[in-house]
């Protein structure tokens, strides 16, 4: 049988989808509420595995019919996967009851508690709760590394893909790498999404490119780029000027005009501007 949350080390809040909508069996009514499009194109399963290169222990988010579950164990990791439905985590169950390498566990996996061991994430993600996700992968110390098939808008943005870069994705450059994958078109998922997918990689960096205590480096290095994306003033320069002496010196050494946008500064560059101002 599926794990619920409160067996072992697991925590959970147990979501429901919502029984409305006329003529739609309670399947339908599940996908609809919990956001499920189920990957069908073994090719497209490959090259999630591929980019992941799962070993050791693996959670699944949304591991749905398990196309996903069972090919990350055949790549040899042992896998954790979580599913909110209950009619999905139960068939899922049963059919790797007697598979050592996988466990299923019904409930939120964004409301589990992360393993104090090494560990990645892999997921075809649901896209109405990729933001909650991808918090919680970076939140999770022992964390190694996430890769998320998202809506490729999402990954595109994250990635810095447009020539812009995010607040999420600076804010955690030093201690992540945020890399765009393959695309994975609309029709390799059931039901068909309106949108593609693409793989997003994040990759927790072997050292952080911000180095000293907590209060110097981590908290420092955000409080700086928060300021910054705080938008006094239109500019980078405007923001950082209410706050930090030597602002021009420090755009100079980054390579970052004075008029540029927050977005267009790239995370590389923030590192230079922390190490000029709060070092």
């Amino acid at each position: 049988m599926a794990q619920n949350f409160a067996h072992g080390n697991y925590s959970h809040t147990q979501k429901k989808a919502r029984n409305s909508g006329g003529g739609r069996t309670p399947a339908d009514r599940a996908r609809r509420a919990l956001s499920q499009n189920f990957l069908v194109d073994r090719h497209a399963v490959d090259l999630v595995v591929k980019a992941a290169a799962p070993e050791g222990l693996v959670l699944e988010p949304g591991a749905g019919e398990g196309v996903l579950t069972l090919a990350l164990a055949e790549a040899g990791a042992r896998v954790v996967g979580y599913e909110i439905d209950p009619r999905l985590a139960g068939r899922l169950a049963s059919r790797t009851r007697e598979d050592p390498r996988i466990d299923v566990v019904r409930g939120d996996f964004t409301a589990a508690r992360a393993p104090r061991e090494p560990f990645a994430v892999v997921g075809n993600i649901p896209y109405s709760i990729t933001s909650k996700i991808v918090d919680w992968c970076l939140r999770a110390p022992a964390l190694t590394s996430a890769t998320l098939l998202t809506q490729r808008e999402y990954a595109r943005k994250r990635s810095g893909d447009y020539g812009r870069w995010s607040l999420v994705t600076v804010e955690s450059w030093p201690w992540f790498s945020w890399r765009l994958g393959d695309t994975i078109g609309r029709d390799s998922f059931r039901p068909v999404p309106s949108v593609d997918s693409a793989i997003l990689r994040l990759q927790r960096r072997p050292a952080p490119l911000v180095h000293g205590s907590l209060k110097h480096g981590r908290r420092s290095y955000q409080e700086l780029v928060e300021l910054g994306f705080g938008g006094v003033g239109g500019s980078v320069r405007a923001s950082l000027k209410t706050r930090y002496q030597g602002v021009d010196a420090a755009l100079a050494a980054a390579g970052v005009a004075r008029d540029t946008v927050v977005g267009y500064v790239h995370p590389d560059q923030w590192i230079t501007l922390w190490g000029r101002l709060c070092r």
